[in-house]
């Protein structure tokens, strides 16, 4: 892992402590996700995406934020119980935290600092967020929930993908597997 963002200190769900780190040697996707949000139903392909490369040393991990529309009010109990009964979810859960503005996390702060750029078409979302009245993030900021970074085995940040692109995306998937053969 690099070690600029190996070290960050994380924390699970259910309150133990974590880091990439612990993760190293491993291809791994990170996402801000949420329970009430349009694209909640992501969590079934990122779960299917987990289960069909984790013995390739394939692991995604989800960080539950509340800054886009109020989408993730639960606790960390809450959110648990939820990706457990509504989508069966396996992979690891971090604990409710800022992704964007001063208070982001600093896993967040350094992951759009390594890739300020996404890929899919992250301006005809942003003029749908327009259209329900809301005002959108700018780049290097996420754009909204369900938002994915792509970390090589070394730990660095190969990919960014926009919200829209979801976990059965051909460019997603390509990527991941791309990365996974190194």
């Amino acid at each position: 892992m690099a070690a600029d963002i190996s070290a960050i200190p994380l924390t699970r769900l259910d309150g133990s402590a974590d880091s990439l780190a612990n993760h190293a040697g491993n291809v791994l996707l990170v996402v801000n996700v949420a329970s009430q949000c349009g694209l909640t139903p992501q969590y079934e392909g990122l779960e299917k995406l987990y289960n069909r490369y984790k013995g390739k040393h394939f692991e995604v991990l989800g960080f539950p934020a509340n800054d886009f529309g109020a989408q993730e009010p639960g606790s960390n109990e809450e959110i648990a119980q939820f990706c457990s009964a509504n989508y069966g979810v396996t992979f690891p859960m971090f604990s409710k935290a800022d992704v964007t503005g001063a208070a982001k996390q600093p896993l967040y702060a350094a992951l759009t600092k390594a890739m300020p750029d996404k890929e899919g078409d992250a301006e005809s979302f942003r003029e749908r967020l327009r259209g329900y009245g809301m005002t959108p993030t700018t780049d290097p900021e996420v754009l909204w929930n369900f938002e994915k970074f792509l970390i090589a085995r070394d730990g660095t940040v190969a990919a960014r993908f926009a919200p829209t692109i979801a976990p059965d995306d051909p460019a997603l998937v390509a990527a991941i597997e791309t990365e996974l053969t190194k």
